[in-house]
């Protein structure tokens, strides 16, 4: 569902295939969160599976609409991806900050209702940090190897 909403956003598949980048990585990190927690898979834990892909998604977002935006006023694809990437680290950092922090009181959580809070969070915040990482360094390697197979720049932009 994400994939196609990002699609009917951006238009190309290439975007789409960009940004949901940063979904397999969040996994990985809402797993390896868990694992170092010793806590199992549970309902709650799959639905902070499915928060989190919304979240991943986001800060790719900002960075590769960002880029698209610098390639339409006629810089090259490595000039935008170094222009986004530097104009948008702050805001892609403050979107995972919120979002982890905001979660931080449910993943310590030991009251009531915590045993369904605990893993919901854990996931979210191992995720947002792994996802973070991606998006900040592994999406503008990804953009650029992908746009150095493109024709022109303002194929990229279409």
């Amino acid at each position: 569902m994400i994939a196609g909403l990002l699609y009917v956003t951006y238009g190309r598949l290439r975007d789409v295939a960009r940004v949901f980048t940063g979904v397999p990585f969040a996994a990985v990190g809402g797993i390896a969160a868990l694992w170092l927690r010793d806590m199992p898979f549970s309902i709650s834990a799959g639905v902070g599976f499915i928060a989190l892909s919304g979240v991943a998604v986001l800060g790719d977002m900002v960075l590769v609409a960002r880029i698209r935006q610098c390639l339409s006023m006629g810089r090259t694809a490595m000039e935008a991806i170094q222009e986004a990437a530097v104009s948008r680290l702050r805001p892609v950092l403050m979107t995972a900050c919120v979002a982890a922090i905001g979660f931080l009181p449910m993943a310590l959580n030991t009251g009531v209702g915590a045993e369904v809070q605990r893993p919901l969070a854990t996931v979210v915040i191992g995720g947002i940090v792994s996802s973070t990482l991606a998006t900040l360094i592994v999406l503008p390697v990804l953009y650029a190897a992908v746009s150095s197979s493109e024709r022109t720049p303002s194929a990229a932009v279409d």
